[in-house]
């Protein structure tokens, strides 16, 4: 017998020692059912004028019946077949319109007898409440669609608008005209559609003939085939149509594979975007050829704005752009104004130059020739539009993380551009914030003017005390401030809506931590509640939570949220078993990793998502806490991405261990996708855990060869950074146990399935101890109530095995 072959026995008996088993759905202890059935507050909805809201009832988690349900993986689209949209899975259950004068909340009536609400929408003039019902149809799902339906505000009183069924695959299915008297619709063709037949016609084929290096990126549900393409054709194809409120309809044009469509605000031409053949293998649809147009409500072509081919790839660089017109929009001040970025590197990065990208306009009727807005010396990354003398445009460098706002007078394109604010992208601390906008007349959002061209600014007002939102008053001309408002402590508030001209008007969120967030009106120092959602989780209210600060080695300084369950004393109940866990985040220099995230102030929120469900099974949670890679100057992140996590990973358990909470032997860590490679990381560099909790992670990152994260180096351009950030490629030092949890559907780019399969068998093939928990039907997130039990059900029993009790 040949050396091979003598091993060949042992290996498969090895793994045949722990066989895969079929395991049906498990139930946590009931501590843990109760968070995840915990009642969830209605999502709320400011109408444009400020004073009326919509209150949408959020539903309890979906079943796993409801999850199961068939959907297509075409093109890097997931499709729902029966109803030809995209796939979801929750729906509003309710829903009630509010007074926030008085806070009286009114009961729509009419309302679907299964509502299952989708997206809602004001119309301009906030007369009605548009929604999306996404009805199941009859036992053989006839019926089964997209309906669209409109509430009359003042009679509180909803309607369906027609008979016939959107078509929701690339957006929500419907807007508003300016007018607010109907909407621009995207319909279903119907039709029988093309069923597979199983038998191929001859084998799938793609060639390169060469040319420069491109970027291209992992993706999943991908077409394969011609067969996948006519499929993908049928459910992605869609007549454009008008239809008014009493449910008329005029369709618009032919079919099309319409990605989106967005009316001019003088409502008299459209903006379309249609995909061409031929498809792509190799890339979603966002990169298949398309058109780009601009027509009338007859259908007739008006102008062409761009044809863009087939896009596999950019060049190398997050900072990387496709060719010719991109970001296509209209300008929102204007009639019918297009406004588009156009790069003058060629999209490429690594060129040497002083403009990166023009800005150009174009007003009906598209005949002359475009105005050259702004020259940009970085990325175009949008426009905030005022009036025609004050606009916003914003250029980004990721780079650098160098971002930049001018002033620019779209009337006057000539007219040279103000800076009106210059930071890095990571500097919390000196964010100015973001310029309000509200909605105009056509619905188009646009900048709140104050005289002598004030603006207002809200942000999260980071610190080193922690977040604290603000509202600020903002001159362009002098580049002065005036604080409106600034959260204080022991409360954390934040503004959601400004509800007057001047700002003195307000909507918030406040919350502490033993209070849930709750809407307020605040006028000054006078704050009213218009809503009063109890504490979703009263056992759990004297939850234990701080804010601490430490530092790593190297003088970094690092935060953390501590979390402590009620009534626990540390002096006298001694230390616990700890579950740390993290998401790590890349920097370029070492003062913006140092600074200060979060807030003390926060509601003691605990979610089944996160660590903290954990602290009703006795657990001490460190959630949170910093894990910076920093690469200063011209070095990467990466370059040192193991040092500095097990740093931040040594900083991290010295603390808790200092203050008394957690005992050093018993700590777990964990983590969801980045998250999860990083604990991947952490159990084969350090022995400081005892356990890992591991979801929906990437392990060997050879099979994202073009980038992940924010690593935009290809594989072989950085071979010894990407081998040496594999967990899976040093497997063999993975001494602690390791829970490996994972949705079998994964359409997340870079962490397919196979990364936590290939794991699992590497370090079981090695004689570590782990498990692997793949979920039916899960995407990257996890959503029906029988998979968050079992992910809930499996930590828990890993926890309570490997690091409760475990010894020194």
């Amino acid at each position: 017998m040949t050396r091979l072959n003598r091993a060949l026995p042992i290996a498969l008996a090895l793994l045949a020692a722990f066989p895969a088993a079929h395991a049906e759905y498990s139930m946590p202890p009931a501590a843990l059912q109760a968070i995840v059935d915990a009642p969830r507050a209605p999502s709320l909805f400011i109408g444009p004028n400020r004073d009326v809201a919509g209150l949408v009832q959020t539903p309890s988690l979906p079943s796993i019946v409801e999850v199961a349900q068939p959907e297509l993986k075409l093109a890097g689209v997931r499709i729902n077949p029966r109803t030809y949209s995209a796939s979801r899975f929750s729906f509003g259950t309710n829903l009630m319109l509010m007074n926030v004068a008085d806070a009286k909340q009114v009961q729509v009536s009419g309302l679907p007898k299964q509502l299952r609400l989708a997206d809602v929408a004001w119309s301009p003039d906030q007369r009605y409440l548009a929604f999306t019902n996404v009805s199941v149809g009859d036992a053989n799902g006839k019926g089964a669609g997209v309906e669209l339906w409109v509430v009359d505000v003042a009679a509180h009183k909803a309607r369906r608008v027609g008979t016939q069924q959107l078509s929701a695959v690339f957006n929500r299915g419907f807007s508003w005209l300016p007018d607010s008297k109907g909407f621009i619709v995207t319909l279903r063709t119907g039709g029988a559609a093309p069923q597979p037949s199983g038998i191929p016609t001859g084998p799938v084929v793609q060639e390169s003939k060469g040319g420069p290096a491109r970027q291209l990126r992992t993706y999943q549900d991908l077409l394969k085939n011609e067969e996948d393409s006519k499929i993908f054709e049928h459910y992605a194809t869609s007549q454009l149509a008008s239809i008014d409120l009493q449910g008329k309809v005029k369709t618009i044009g032919a079919p099309a594979i319409i990605t989106s469509v967005s009316v001019s605000p003088n409502g008299a031409n459209l903006l379309t975007n249609t995909v061409q053949r031929p498809f792509s293998y190799a890339v979603p649809v966002s990169s298949f050829p398309r058109r780009i147009e601009v027509r009338d409500f007859g259908g007739k072509l008006v102008h062409l704005v761009a044809e863009k081919p087939v896009e596999e790839g950019l060049p190398p660089g997050n900072d990387a752009v496709s060719v010719g017109a991109r970001s296509v929009s209209w300008r929102a001040d204007a009639p019918a104004t297009l406004v588009w970025a156009e790069a003058q590197d060629g999209g490429d990065p690594s060129k040497k130059v002083d403009i990166r990208d023009h800005v150009y306009t174009l007003a009906a009727p598209f005949k002359a020739q475009p105005a050259l807005l702004a020259k940009l010396g970085a990325r175009y990354a949008g426009v905030r539009w005022g009036r025609g003398d004050l606009a916003l445009i914003t250029e980004y460098w990721w780079k650098t993380r160098a971002l930049k706002e001018w002033r620019v007078r779209p009337d006057q394109p000539e007219a040279a551009a103000d800076l009106a604010f210059s930071y890095s992208s990571e500097d919390r601390y000196n964010d100015p914030g973001d310029p309000v906008t509200k909605p105009d007349a056509a619905g188009n959002q646009r900048l709140v003017i104050g005289a002598n061209d004030t603006l207002l600014l809200k942000g999260e007002g980071a610190s080193p005390e922690g977040d604290r939102p603000f509202l600020d008053r903002y001159s362009l001309a002098t580049k002065s401030k005036e604080r409106l408002f600034h959260s204080a402590a022991p409360y954390y508030e934040n503004v959601v809506a400004v509800l007057d001209a001047d700002g003195k008007r307000i909507l918030t969120t406040r919350e502490a931590p033993t209070e849930r967030p709750n809407y307020y009106v605040r006028e000054g120092e006078a704050l009213r509640a218009i809503t009063s959602f109890p504490h979703p989780l009263p056992q759990l209210k004297e939850v234990q939570k701080e804010q601490i600060r430490y530092k790593r080695a190297d003088g970094v300084d690092l935060t953390a949220t501590l979390m402590l369950p009620p009534k626990y004393d540390v002096k006298r109940d001694g230390p616990l078993p700890m579950l740390m866990w993290a998401y790590p985040a890349e920097f370029k220099s070492a003062a913006a990793a140092s600074q200060t995230t979060g807030s003390p102030y926060h509601f003691n929120a605990v979610s089944y998502w996160g660590p903290a469900a954990f602290l009703a099974m006795g657990y001490a949670v460190l959630d949170n806490p910093s894990f910076p890679i920093v690469g200063q100057g011209e070095s990467e992140p990466n370059d040192t991405y193991v040092p500095q996590l097990v740093a931040d990973a040594e900083a991290a358990v010295e603390e808790v261990v200092k203050r008394g909470v957690a005992d050093r032997h018993r700590i777990a860590v964990g983590g969801h996708s980045y998250g999860a490679f990083m604990t991947g990381n952490l159990l084969a560099h350090t022995r400081l855990f005892k356990a890992g909790i591991a979801r929906s992670g990437a392990y060997n990152r050879t099979l994202t060869p073009f980038g992940f994260q924010s690593e935009e180096r290809i594989f072989w351009k950085a071979k010894d950074t990407y081998q040496t950030m594999s967990p899976f490629n040093n497997a063999e030092k993975i001494k602690d146990a390791l829970l490996l949890i994972h949705g079998e559907q994964d359409n997340n780019p870079g962490t397919f399935p196979v990364q936590s399969e290939r794991m699992f068998h590497a370090v079981k093939g090695l004689g570590g101890t782990t498990r692997l928990v793949m979920l039916p039907n899960e995407s990257h997130g996890y959503r029906a109530r029988e998979s968050i039990m079992t992910m809930l059900s499996e930590t828990n029993a890993w926890l309570d095995k490997y690091v409760k009790n475990a010894k020194p």
